[in-house]
């Protein structure tokens, strides 16, 4: 796998286009806050059915949550890379001609609701209807892929450049590529037998912060996460699911869980003055909708490594211990509604508090 290079080793034209990355990365992460939360929730005030919070214990690592799918529930997986991929990688995340987001490859899948005004330029970030334009394509089963666009006229344009990408590289082949590159193997995931190739494959699993029974979308997207790996430049991979009812963010620093939850007027008032700010301005803000004697809020727990998760400091092999953590909650925050510019997500501590 190639190191990622930071900020301060980049070009000043590379880090400009970082800069110009990150700042469309931010603004694409809001909008799949409100179709992955704020409209499912609204799906399910439609059908007039009752919202499956999500437990605070689901949030816990290691924890597997239940398989239940609610049709109700936007589900979307989303690759956003900061430079384009190159074409060897078609080998295993399939971005054909055939699945460009062009009019007559719309046409030809159906369902399409933009189609009627069709405009090429509206699959550039930076348009007006890109977004509706996203939304649109994330109905379509597996991955929607977000890249620079190569051409030398759009040097840091960055589109939506396939829909309907799946993602086909082998479970054991990213969890084998893990484990080496953190020294729990030094050639082949069987290398130490099978029972050992298990453990590795569900520590992968682990890893990404996936129990290993995930349903297939949550699979698909962790796996392209680790297969980006090889890219010497930063990507980041946004999952919804229908059993999860969460957004999973899965970038080169970070992986993160956003949940919509339920709190009573009483603790929502606790938390605005530990922050010090009015709870009328904390409701207006922060608070997506009422929900009987509660207020619903967007909750994003972050995670990071332990030490079993990263590379030795001596760079020995090691035997990998099934029973130890890989993951540990990190930050947790009360996010503001989505597209509220000028509020911080506030610190919170709820996984382990109830």
């Amino acid at each position: 796998m190639r190191c990622k290079k930071e900020r301060e080793e980049l070009s000043l034209q590379n880090r400009l286009r970082r800069s110009y990355y990150e700042l469309l990365r931010d603004e694409l992460e809001q909008k799949l806050l409100q179709y992955g939360l704020v409209d499912s929730y609204n799906n399910f005030l439609k059908q007039k059915t009752e919202f499956p919070f999500v437990q605070y214990k689901e949030l816990k690592p290691r924890v597997r949550i239940p398989s239940i799918e609610y049709k109700e529930h936007n589900s979307f997986l989303v690759v956003f890379t900061e430079d384009f991929i190159p074409s060897s990688f078609k080998k295993y995340l399939k971005f054909f001609d055939m699945n460009k987001t062009t009019k007559k490859n719309l046409i030809n899948s159906g369902g399409h609701c933009l189609l009627d005004n069709f405009d090429r330029t509206q699959k550039y970030l930076e348009a007006p209807k890109a977004f509706d334009f996203l939304t649109d394509l994330l109905t379509v089963d597996y991955a929607t892929l977000i890249q620079r666009n190569k051409s030398i006229k759009s040097k840091n344009r960055y589109y939506i450049s396939h829909f309907h990408v799946r993602i086909d590289w082998p479970v054991v082949n990213a969890a084998e590529e893990l484990a080496k590159s953190l020294r729990y193997i030094s050639q082949d995931i069987y290398e130490k037998g099978d029972k050992y190739a298990e453990i590795v494959q569900r520590k992968f699993f682990e890893y990404y912060g996936m129990h290993q029974a995930a349903g297939g979308r949550r699979t698909a997207a962790i796996i392209a996460a680790q297969y980006l790996r090889r890219l010497p430049y930063i990507s980041g991979v946004y999952v919804s699911s229908s059993e999860s009812r969460a957004v999973l963010k899965l970038t080169e620093k970070r992986i993160a869980k956003a949940v919509l939850i339920k709190l009573t007027d009483k603790k929502a008032e606790e938390i605005a003055a530990a922050n010090s700010i009015t709870f009328g301005r904390f409701k207006k803000n922060y608070s997506i909708a009422k929900h009987e004697k509660s207020r619903i809020y967007i909750f994003c727990a972050s995670y990071a490594f332990t030490e079993h998760a990263l590379p030795p400091e001596d760079g020995r092999l090691r035997e990998i211990k099934h029973d130890v953590s890989w993951l540990k909650v990190d930050c947790q925050y009360i996010l503001p509604k989505p597209g509220i510019w000028n509020y911080s997500p506030l610190s919170v501590n709820f996984i382990y508090a109830f």
